[in-house]
């Protein structure tokens, strides 16, 4: 069984999410780790704090990247990995191409960029159901008139998030509404992954570039291409452009899918991927693993 691993991104938390992790040696050493890089408690982040864009996307991944090792520490393999939106940073320190500072570092700076870009360049995100990435475009396009709006997210062929001004959102969902599909607004607190967030940009590059990439040791899928890659100096070059540019979900999944992963191990809070899995690459196996006790029961599956 060929196993690839995704990881959440920015939606996924909750209140409590690391308290599972706790609970095995692997993981809770990854939180102590990144809660002193830090500076503050992971665990013991509540609603509040994880409003805040700053704070919960370096906590989110630390989440992440303790459900790995849990995974690895029961001898998981895998022969590639993705990672949705944040969750992409997550997927490199698995592959081994960032230690968990560096990418911490790094995404400490783009939390607080895309919070500082979206309180200057105001936007938001909506989800609409039952709608493809085609039929999203069209509706962007009578609905954008000055503004910025665009198909960010290409998540499955029967959902796709849209980003940008409040005004062009608004009028997204209202053409939306007349065609009877359903639209959810998202808790963000900018348009990302939109021309809106151009001023983050330079700050993450900055980081980007000073920070070392090495060799992935499996593959990983970019979010800006769709497309599976070993290459480390790629994967910094695109990871660039990663908060201006749309999450092709759909597309990275159907590559781990094409490169030979039979199964989707979601490693993290939620089992977003997991249902996404089974929509875009149906036919694999797609399993979230939520707590040490089911990444036991999960390798010992796969004895």
């Amino acid at each position: 069984m060929s196993q690839a691993v995704v990881f959440p991104g920015q939606g996924s938390q909750f209140v409590g999410m690391a308290d599972p992790w706790l609970e095995h040696d692997a993981s809770r050493t990854v939180l102590e780790r990144a809660s002193a890089v830090l500076g503050w408690d992971i665990p013991g982040l509540d609603e509040h704090a994880l409003s805040s864009t700053a704070v919960v996307q370096p906590a989110l991944l630390a989440v992440d990247v303790a459900a790995f090792e849990v995974l690895r520490a029961e001898g998981l393999s895998f022969i590639g990995a993705a990672g949705h939106s944040l969750g992409e940073f997550a997927a490199l320190v698995a592959a081994g191409v960032l230690d968990l500072a560096t990418a911490l570092e790094i995404v400490g700076v783009r939390g607080r960029a895309m919070q500082a870009a979206g309180e200057a360049r105001p936007g938001t995100m909506s989800a609409l159901l039952g709608v493809g990435a085609e039929e999203a475009r069209a509706i962007c396009e009578r609905a954008r008139g000055d503004e910025v709006l665009i198909v960010a997210n290409e998540n499955s062929p029967q959902q796709v998030v849209v980003s940008g001004s409040v005004a062009a959102v608004e009028r997204a969902e209202a053409i939306a509404a007349d065609r009877r599909i359903r639209a959810i607004r998202l808790k963000v607190a900018g348009a990302f992954h939109s021309p809106l967030m151009e001023p983050a940009v330079g700050p993450l590059a900055e980081a980007i570039d000073a920070a070392a990439f090495a060799a992935p040791r499996f593959p990983v899928a970019s979010n800006v291409t769709g497309e599976l890659t070993s290459d480390p100096e790629e994967l910094r070059t695109l990871l660039k452009r990663h908060v201006v540019a749309p999450v092709r979900w759909e597309r990275c999944a159907q590559a781990l899918r094409a490169a030979g992963a039979s199964t989707f191990v979601e490693a993290g809070p939620g089992d977003v991927l997991t249902k996404l899995a089974r929509r875009v690459v149906p036919g694999t196996r797609a399993i979230a693993v939520g707590s040490p006790a089911e990444a036991a029961a999960l390798a010992a599956g796969s004895a």
